[in-house]
C-alpha cells in the first residue's frame, strides 16, 4: 500500500537525526531523576485505586421482632464478685431473662490479675422477683421459713467473706452477651442483688460502696472497618466519694456492605453520661446504668472502588506531566550549557 505524503504533515512526534543529538551527564541525571519521580507517583496512584472507599446512606429501619446483642466487658476494681448483678429491663418495665444470655463474672486481685471464675445467671434483681400470683403465696411461704433457719448462718458467712475480698482489695471484672428485644431499655451493675440488711452489714451505708470502674468494650453488634466506639477503654475512678453513673445511649443501626457484597448487620452508637454523687442520707445504692434507646433511622455503610477508566485517566495525566517536565528540564540545561560553551 502506497504511502500519502500529506500524512508526514500530521506527525506530531518528529525525531531529530542521529548526529543531531548529543548525550550529556546532565541529562542522563533528569532522565533517572523524572523516572524515579515517574515511578513513585505510579504506586501512590495505584496505591489511591485499590484502596476502597465508604458511602453512607440513610433510610428508615424497618426490622422487627428482631433482638439485641450487647457485648459487655467491664472491671471493677473496688467491688467483689459476690456483691455485683446484672439487671436488665425493658421499657414496659418487664425485667427479662434471656436462656442465651450469658454473662461471667472473673475475680481480680488488686493488681488486676484474674484469680478465679464465676458464671452469673441471676439477671434480674431479687427484689423485683416478688410479683406472684395468690395461688403460689402459701409454697412460697412455707420456703421461706426453711429458709429462715439458715439465713443468718449463710448472711453471716458471706459478710465475713465479702469483708475479707474488701479487705484484699479484689475486684471483678464483667463480660458477656446480652440479648435484648429491640426495644427501649436499660440494664444496669450494681449491688442490688444484694439483701438490705447484708449489704448494710457490709458496706456500712451505701456512701460506701465505690462504683468505680473500667469500660474495656460495650458494643451493640459486631464490628466493621472503621467503627468507633465511644465507651470503649474508658474508666471512671472515684476517689474518697460514691454515686450513680448514667449513660445514655442511642443506638443506630447498621448495614455494612463489603466489595464482595457480604452484609452485616450491626449497630453503632452515641452517649452521653451522668454522675449523681450520693448523700450519706439517702437510701439509694450506687450503680452503673446504662439507658438505651433505639434510632428509627438505618444507616447504611458501602464499600466501593474506584473506577479504573478514572484512574487510567489519573494516571496518564500525573505521568505525562511528569514526563513533559523532565523533557523540558533537559532541554534547559542543554542550552544553559550550550550557552557556557
Amino acid at each position: 500500500m502506497a504511502r500519502i505524503p500529506s500524512l508526514k504533515s500530521l506527525n506530531a512526534f518528529p525525531h531529530a537525526e542521529e548526529h543531531l543529538l548529543k548525550k550529556t551527564y546532565s541529562g542522563a541525571v533528569v532522565t533517572i531523576l523524572g523516572l524515579l519521580i515517574m515511578i513513585t507517583l505510579f504506586v501512590h496512584e495505584l496505591q489511591f485505586y485499590l484502596t476502597t472507599y465508604t458511602v453512607h446512606q440513610m433510610s428508615v429501619d424497618l426490622k422487627r421482632g428482631e433482638t439485641l446483642p450487647i457485648h459487655v466487658n467491664m472491671s471493677f476494681p473496688s467491688l467483689p464478685c459476690e456483691v455485683l448483678s446484672v439487671d436488665a429491663i425493658d421499657m414496659s418495665g418487664k425485667h427479662e431473662v434471656d436462656l442465651h444470655t450469658n454473662i461471667w463474672k472473673l475475680r481480680l486481685d488488686k493488681h488486676g490479675h484474674i484469680i478465679g471464675t464465676e458464671y452469673l445467671s441471676d439477671l434480674v434483681e431479687k427484689e423485683h422477683g416478688a410479683h406472684h400470683d395468690h395461688d403460689h403465696e402459701q409454697e412460697h411461704h412455707d420456703e421461706q421459713k426453711k429458709h429462715e433457719q439458715t439465713f443468718n448462718e449463710e448472711a453471716q458467712k458471706m459478710i465475713k467473706s465479702v469483708k475479707q475480698a474488701l479487705g484484699n482489695g479484689e475486684g471483678c471484672r464483667v463480660y458477656g452477651t446480652l440479648d435484648v428485644q429491640r426495644v427501649a431499655g436499660n440494664f444496669h451493675i450494681s449491688v442490688h442483688g444484694l439483701n438490705i440488711f447484708v449489704a448494710e452489714k457490709i458496706f456500712e451505708g451505701s456512701s460506701h460502696v465505690n462504683v468505680s470502674h473500667v469500660i474495656h468494650e460495650l458494643s451493640f453488634g459486631p464490628k466493621y472497618p472503621g467503627i468507633d466506639n465511644p465507651l470503649d477503654d474508658t474508666s471512671r475512678i472515684l476517689h474518697d466519694t460514691s454515686g450513680t453513673f448514667k449513660y445514655y445511649i442511642k443506638v443506630v443501626p447498621t448495614e455494612y456492605k463489603y466489595l464482595s457484597k457480604k452484609i452485616l448487620p450491626t449497630n453503632q452508637y452515641s452517649v452521653t453520661e451522668y454522675f449523681l454523687p450520693i448523700r450519706p442520707t439517702e437510701r439509694a445504692w450506687p450503680a452503673v446504668y446504662f439507658l438505651y434507646d433505639l434510632s428509627p433511622i438505618t444507616v447504611t455503610i458501602k464499600e466501593e472502588r474506584r473506577n479504573f477508566l478514572h484512574f487510567i485517566t489519573r494516571l496518564c495525566a500525573v505521568l505525562g506531566g511528569t514526563f513533559a517536565m523532565t523533557d523540558s528540564l533537559v532541554a534547559s540545561v542543554a542550552m544553559h550549557a550550550t550557552w557556557n560553551a
